[in-house]
């Protein structure tokens, strides 16, 4: 049994984790990083950036299929899935790899296992106990299933989806939001017959409904089906497949079923509860600056309600880190950061919905405005139909920037610097965006916003 003592102790090396380790290593502070599995959490190994090399591979098939509408000669005659597999699997082995080295070079001490909270200063770590002035918990989270929803066989999660070296003819998907039309825009570039089931009245019910419909409408033309609005009320499966139910009593057949209903904190026997921090379904509850009831202890990522992004969990680790060496950072509310859904066609926005701006400002006192994306040179060359829309306060800031269409998650970083910074149009307008580029369609809204339209009436 041995006993190490460190200024800061992180239990989970994800996202949030490692970004506290990162920063509380350049503020001098000596940090230990507990982490049972690999580096890099959900994001690196099971999530973001092996989901997004799956969706690069897809679009290089719907390019290679569409090419002869470009004058292009080419044929995809089919997907190799241990191909796109082996060129996910390097991806993700290069960036595991530079983080190990970064983490390494900063001087943060790593250690494998699964740690447990005992004390404000203390975690368990098999034998040994590892010692903190303060410690910082980042457990990340998990796929959630439904009640009596058993995952198994053909009953999968994105996890397992993610390890398939075949692509199913027939696809039946559990929900309607990210993760469930990432993987419906994967296995339909690749060739498959996709279904999404979604309880709420649209897909991807959290954006603004114009975006919602818009997705609605490209899904359409692209042949993936999908049902709003109808409850899931069960499922069987056999060799051949699975015959999912609805409460309406509709059933979709197919050869899996994708279960993306969300996820949840991952908090169970980490100790929390016995520590007396305060919980709320599995939540770790702490104040705005990410403060436990539990001097010294702070919590950051998946495990704090709200937004469950890998940038939201960075940006935590940082605050926190920020915090502890007593730089009193600015706290960046979560509607104030971005989100990007990565399906075809993208989807990013970043602050309020017109109706939360209403709501707070009064309907009479904002203004909004939804820029086509046929009027963009840059997205007619590419081929991508969308909007963008922007919602101001009259004679006052951008509260909110909302947009789909192909790459518009690219554009999503001009946004949150608007609407973080509080820029009115005004501001923004003399301002030059460089043509042809789809950001001209960000310069075209707040053009129009602030009174001054060049390409639209």
């Amino acid at each position: 049994m041995a006993e190490l003592t460190f200024d800061l102790v992180v239990l989970g090396g994800g996202s949030g984790g490692y970004a506290a380790a990162i920063r509380a290593s350049e503020l001098g502070m000596n940090v230990a990083l507990i982490e049972k599995d690999k580096v890099g959490g959900t994001c690196l190994h099971r999530g973001c950036i092996p989901t997004k090399a799956l969706l690069h591979a897809a679009e290089v098939a719907d390019v290679s299929r569409e090419a002869a509408a470009y004058g292009v000669i080419s044929q995809l005659t089919g997907i190799d899935m241990n191909g796109v597999n082996a060129y996910r699997d390097n991806i993700v082995t290069k960036k595991y790899k530079g983080l190990q080295g970064l983490i390494k070079a900063r001087g943060i001490t790593t250690i494998d296992g699964e740690g447990r909270i005992t004390s404000p200063t203390t975690v368990q770590v098999g034998e040994d106990t590892i010692v903190g002035k303060n410690v910082v918990l980042a457990t990340g989270s998990y796929s959630k299933s439904l009640p009596g929803l058993e995952i198994g066989g053909r009953v999968i999660t994105s996890e397992t989806a993610l390890q398939m070296n075949w692509v199913p003819e027939r696809v039946a998907i559990l929900g309607g939001g990210v993760i469930g039309v990432e993987f419906a825009s994967v296995w339909r570039s690749f060739g498959s017959e996709v279904t999404v089931i979604e309880g709420l009245p649209h897909l991807v019910p959290n954006e603004e409904e114009v975006i919602s419909k818009n997705l609605e409408r490209a899904f359409r033309k692209r042949g993936i089906d999908f049902k709003v609005g109808v409850r899931f009320s069960g499922v069987t499966q056999s060799d051949a497949g699975v015959i999912v139910s609805m409460e309406d009593g509709s059933t979709v057949e197919a050869d899996i079923l994708l279960v993306a209903v969300g996820r949840g904190p991952a908090t169970a026997n980490c100790g929390y509860e016995e520590l007396g921090i305060t919980m709320d379904r599995g939540y770790v509850i702490t104040n705005e600056r990410l403060a436990t009831n539990v001097p010294g202890v702070y919590a950051v990522g998946d495990i704090v309600p709200g937004l469950q992004l890998a940038h939201r969990g960075y940006q935590h680790g940082i605050f926190v880190a920020e915090e502890i060496a007593g730089l009193n950072p600015i706290v960046i509310d979560d509607v104030n950061i971005p989100k990007v859904t990565y399906c075809e066609p993208e989807i990013a926005c970043v602050g309020l919905s017109e109706e939360k701006a209403a709501e707070k400002y009064g309907a009479d006192k904002i203004q909004a405005y939804e820029y086509n994306l046929a009027g963009n040179g840059k997205s007619e060359i590419l081929g991508t139909a969308g909007i963008v829309k922007a919602i101001r306060v009259i004679d006052g800031p951008i509260v909110g920037v909302h947009m789909i269409g192909a790459r518009v998650g690219e554009l999503v970083g001009e946004a949150q610097l608007v609407v973080n910074w509080e820029a009115q149009p005004e501001d923004i307008a003399p301002l030059v965006h460089a043509h042809p580029t789809q950001n001209e369609s960000l310069g075209e809204t707040f053009l129009y916003l602030a009174g001054k339209p060049l390409h639209t009436l």
